[in-house]
């Protein structure tokens, strides 16, 4: 059995952040064929087309983080309706200069976790859009957007009720990386 290698990518910065906490039970729970590992993006200047000749350090690491991935699962918040800055400027790092990104054919995953009722399905839905340009295979069911009072319990653990769902979805996710992978 292969153990597929899983760049995790979360979109929000601030250190309590949900969405960093699902990611770690992501890691926790994947099962034996995923190895998980949560990428550093916080630390990528912003993009500039100027800076594509000679990229950043921080930046050469990134790209090379993700061409060494089998798929990238993304756990991102929601700002406005949208993704965060600091992952759309992932995004584009990885994606640049033109003809050099290291998206194409990584197969992907969405998950994202909040406070309000509609989860992070609105921000979802934006990084689909841009998953699809980018020629990522993305898993569209089960969708994973969740409320986190109703995910999370007082120690940041999942709640009883949530951890099958959640080993349902990174099954269905594993599946969906080995359908796609580029052996």
């Amino acid at each position: 059995m292969t153990t597929r290698r899983i760049a995790v990518i979360v979109g929000s910065l601030r250190k309590e952040s949900f969405n960093r906490t699902l990611a770690q039970r992501f890691v926790e729970r994947a099962p034996d064929t995923l190895a998980l590992h949560i990428l550093e993006i916080g630390d990528l200047p912003l993009y500039n087309q100027d800076d594509d000749a000679s990229p950043h350090p921080n930046v050469v690491r990134f790209k090379r983080e993700i061409e060494q991935a089998d798929g990238v699962l993304f756990v991102t918040p929601e700002y406005n309706r949208s993704i965060s800055g600091v992952l759309k400027n992932a995004l584009d790092h990885a994606s640049r200069p033109y003809g050099e990104s290291v998206w194409a054919g990584k197969p992907a995953g969405i998950a994202g976790v909040s406070v309000g009722a509609i989860g992070t399905a609105a921000a979802q839905q934006h990084l689909r859009t841009i998953l699809a340009y980018l020629d990522m295979p993305t898993l569209g069911q089960p969708e994973m957007f969740l409320k986190a009072d109703a995910v999370f319990d007082d120690a940041g653990g999942l709640r009883e009720d949530s951890r099958e769902f959640v080993d349902t979805w990174l099954t269905r996710f594993a599946a969906w990386v080995e359908q796609h992978v580029a052996d």
